[in-house]
This record gives C-alpha cells, structure tokens and sequence, in this order.
C-alpha cells in the first residue's frame, strides 16, 4: 500500500489530471513531488475505473491507460492490482472519517453534527466516483474490505457513539442510537452521488446541480438535528 501522505494528497493533487512524468534521479526533492503527482493521478483514474467496474471487471492495463502512464509505471508505484484498489479505498475513508472530525465532546452538537452532513453531502458532489465504488463493494458483500469496515471504520463509529451517549447524558440532545443515527446520515447523503441520476429525473434537470446539493445540506440538516432533539 502507499503511504498515507501520498494517498491524502491525491484529494487535491488529481483534480487537474495530466501525463505523468518521469522521475528525476539526481534531483530528490523533485522526485518526491513528482512522486506524489503520479500517485495522484493514477489514484484519481483508478477510483474512477473501480467505480465502474468494480475489482473484478477493472483491469491495471486500462487504469493505466486513463492515467495517461505506462503499464509499469503504474506497478511501479502500486505492485499489485489489490494494493492499489486499497489505497483507492484508504483514500476514500480519509475523506469520510475525516469529516467526523469535530464531533468532539466539547463541541456544540448542533454544529458537529451539521457540519459532519454538509461535508459528506460535499463530498458526494466534489468525489461522486468514490461513494459509488464504496456502493458497489459493499452491495458485493465488501471481501475487499471487510478489514476497512471492522477496523477503523466501526473502531470510529464506537469512538463518536460514545461523544454522542455524553451529549445526551449531559441533556445536550435526545439519546439516539449513535449507530444507527450515522447509516441514516450517510444513506441520506451518499445518494447524492449514488443515485444521481435518479435524483435528476425526478428534479427533471440534466443533472445533480449546485442548488440541488444546496437544498439537500439545508434539508437534511434540519431533520436530522430535529430528530436528535437540537433542531
């Protein structure tokens, strides 16, 4: 797996994607960033393959070919197609468990916990491609990451349960199942990517726009915070 500082940057660093470049053997410092592009970029087309096909339907050689990078290059940085479908799914994880970030016992509940919505409906505007490849594995009964899911994903989701079981002890909000109350935030904020295109029919727009993300953060806020009794 690559490292975790070459896997955050990818958020960034792929939006422009362009060829990868050679890198520099005398010049190190260079060769760290040109480094971290490559990986970028290769993550970016990966996540994006994976979105469509799934682990078994994607292939290194047309990943590559997206990245716009030789076959080997790719290896290079990724050794094998698991490694990088892994660093695809890290990636993806750093961008959801990182919007949980200010629900901490300190914090306004109404506020941590909104601003933990509106980031993840963000995040299914700006990274539609990573809550479907996410879809898709986990409706394939998540073998690929079945270690993700019973590791950092539930160690967090007990370790924000208890910040939740504090506020209502301390009569900050309603008791809730913190479990329960975290599939209902991410249901009703990864269908904004999930299923887009049935958002859009119904919306009778081309496509899933800003304003529909606007009113969907303003929505989805205002009942979930409703529900837990700080609305």
């Amino acid at each position: 797996m690559t490292s975790k500082r070459a896997v955050s940057g990818a958020r960034t660093t792929a939006r422009k994607v362009a060829p990868a470049a050679a890198e520099p053997a005398d010049k190190p410092a260079a060769a760290g960033s040109i480094r971290e592009r490559n990986q970028a970029i290769i993550l970016k087309a990966a996540e994006q393959v994976f979105a469509k096909k799934g682990f078994n339907g994607a292939t290194t050689a047309e990943i590559a070919r997206k990245a716009g990078v030789p076959k080997p290059n790719l290896h290079y940085y990724f050794g094998t197609k698991q490694q990088l479908y892994d660093s695809v799914i890290e990636n993806i994880l750093d961008l959801w468990l990182g919007a949980m970030d200010e629900i901490q016992p300190d914090a306004d509940p109404a506020q941590a916990i909104g601003h933990y919505i509106q980031n993840k409906i963000r995040a299914s505007r700006d990274w539609p491609d990573s809550s479907r490849l996410w879809a898709i594995e986990v409706i394939g009964g998540g073998r690929h990451v079945s270690g993700f899911m019973k590791g950092r994903l539930r160690d967090l989701v007990r370790e924000k349960g208890k910040v939740l079981a504090q506020w209502a002890a301390e009569g900050r909000m309603d008791p809730v199942d913190p479990a329960h109350l975290m599939f209902m935030i991410w249901a009703s904020t990864q269908t904004y990517a999930d299923f887009a295109a049935q958002i859009a029919a119904v919306l009778d727009k081309d496509t899933v726009d800003d304003a529909v993300f606007r009113a969907a953060e303003e929505t989805v806020v205002r009942i979930v915070l409703k529900g837990c009794g700080i609305g």
